[in-house]
């Protein structure tokens, strides 16, 4: 039994893998289905793109940590280059980038998909024992207030001030020496990733993990995938070292991420032609920002972002005859590094210099939208097999996004900001709450407005039919007997808060509907 994951360098002499599961990913869904399997005895490999960092490689330097942590550098966009896609590609997956915000699914949410898209299994009464061992082995709590920084106070002072609904964001955290380096990976493991967390716990219970390895293309016969090609990547050069590997397994469990598993899917012709839903129904949580330049220090890299949040705003609020009026959306104190603060700075002129210049003394804020449900986008492959991401923007989701930046304008005025910059390519600037209008005048547009993606959901729907579904109840494929898929492309929407501790609820349940196939069942947790 290895301690330590297989790397590029261990495939020379490797020709072939067999397991009883072979799970494509190790994020929040692929790891934690991992640890599920192996404390059961379950014989399983976990297969993932992305190098093996552990804790101790990670230097804090912005820049490097991009190298390590961030698919391509972290300069990723979609298609028409109207959205930034953050998400981490290496063992831990997206965890190991993510801020470590930690929101049970809420209700209404859960009775939604269970009520409109015929969701089964997946209740609040179902996930509530779950959801408290996650938070148990993830150690989430809410961060005592020494470890605010000065935005997340005057964020949450200011909230108060405008009597909006607010409260302290729960965090994944142990440990925390408040380096501020949360996007890039933490040094010393505090935040529990599950680079951290699932991935070790499962392989000390006998799981397999190799890093450096890209999932191709399945075999089927019938209602079966028999076999997984997978490229080693050599990752010097981030690119296929030209050997491949032949995975064999009794069943296959996609968690490749909300970006990556519609379009690994779609690459399959067999379940391209299956399914019409496939890549269909996908949405991100677009992310908008403002930053606010304050008459006392802030330095907003430092400490654990977003301790505080408002989530009065969360639902939308429609008139009587159903037009959208206000929210949809959670509003926190921001993070952003230097590096990613110059990228988000409209323009290269004396004005954008003066932004850097003074950059100790600028804060912020940002929100993400919970997508309007009747405009999601897709993921397509184009002819080479390259993913396509198209999103629209549509008149709704530009009014949600108009009505966000307002109030993260307003509450950067609130907390003390004497200006406050739009993330914009005129890189509009205000100077009072009595210029909010101007908002209303930035065109929503590609190369206009810096939009962030860091949450993608959908493309691998559940539901209870192939037509307008990929995935039943129980995860599998439509259509198929031993493929399954445990990540957030499974979620009908968006659940309208981060939604890594959902992605882990589910994956414990999927993990059960796995077990199952093998004759075997997960032991119960306190409460089930």
């Amino acid at each position: 039994m290895a301690n330590i994951p297989h790397q590029y360098t261990d495939y020379d002499s490797l020709d072939t893998i067999t397991a009883e599961v072979c799970v494509i990913g190790s994020g929040c869904g692929g790891a934690t289905l991992a640890y599920k399997l192996a404390e059961e005895g379950i014989d399983t490999v976990i297969l993932e793109k992305g190098g093996y960092y552990p804790s101790s490689s990670f230097d804090n330097r912005e820049l490097n940590q991009s190298g390590k942590v961030d698919a391509e550098r972290g300069l990723t966009t979609s298609n028409d280059g109207s959205t930034y896609l953050t998400y981490g590609e290496l063992v831990g997956g997206t965890s190991v980038h993510y801020w470590a915000d930690s929101y049970r699914t809420p209700g209404d949410r859960l009775a939604q998909w269970h009520d409109q898209y015929g969701v089964a299994g997946h209740g609040a009464a179902q996930l509530a024992p779950i959801f408290d061992d996650i938070e148990k082995r993830l150690h989430v709590a809410e961060m005592e207030p020494f470890y605010y920084n000065r935005m997340n106070a005057l964020f949450r002072d200011a909230v108060h001030a405008l009597g909006w609904e607010g409260a302290p964001v729960k965090q994944a955290r142990r440990g925390c020496a408040g380096s501020g380096h949360c996007m890039q990976g933490c040094a010393i493991g505090a935040k529990q990733s599950q680079l951290v967390t699932s991935v070790p716990a499962a392989m000390a219970l006998g799981a397999r993990v190799y890093a450096d390895l890209r999932a191709e293309a399945f075999a089927f016969e019938g209602r079966r995938a028999t076999q997984l090609t997978a490229s080693v990547i050599d990752r010097r050069r981030n690119r296929p070292s030209g050997k491949q590997i032949v995975v064999k397994a009794k069943h296959f469990v996609v968690a490749a991420g909300g970006f990556n598993t519609p379009a690994f899917l779609l690459s399959q012709r067999r379940l391209r032609e299956a399914l019409p839903a496939l890549g269909k129904h996908f949405g991100m949580n677009p992310t908008v920002f403002a930053h606010g330049l304050f008459p006392e220090p802030i330095t907003l890299w430092r400490k654990p972002p977003a301790c505080y949040g408002v989530e009065g705003f969360r639902l939308p609020r429609h008139d009587a005859a159903g037009n959208y009026v206000e929210g949809g959306y959670l509003l926190v104190p921001n993070q952003i590094q230097p590096g990613l603060m110059g990228y988000s700075v409209g323009g290269f002129d004396d004005g954008a210099a003066d932004w850097m210049a003074n950059l100790s003394h600028v804060g912020g804020a940002t929100g993400w939208l919970d997508d309007c449900p009747d405009e999601l986008g897709e993921i397509r492959v184009d002819p080479r097999g390259q993913r396509e991401l198209a999103y629209p923007y549509g008149p709704t989701t530009q009014k949600m996004l108009r009505d966000l930046l307002k109030k993260i304008a307003t509450v950067n005025f609130q907390a003390g900001a004497t200006r406050v910059m739009l993330a914009d390519l005129r890189r509009t600037e205000l100077t009072s709450m009595d210029q909010l209008g101007a908002i209303d005048q930035i065109e929503v547009k590609p190369g206009n407005l810096f939009i962030a993606a860091p949450h993608p959901f959908g493309g691998c729907r559940m539901g209870q039919s192939a037509r307008d579904s990929v995935t039943d109840s129980s995860h599998r494929v439509h259509g198929l007997d031993n493929l399954f898929v445990a990540d957030p492309s499974v979620f009908p929407t968006g659940p309208s808060v981060d939604p890594s501790i959902t992605i882990m609820g589910f994956s414990y349940i999927a993990a059960g509907h796995v077990a199952q196939a093998l004759g075997q069942r997960l032991a119960p947790l306190p409460g089930a």
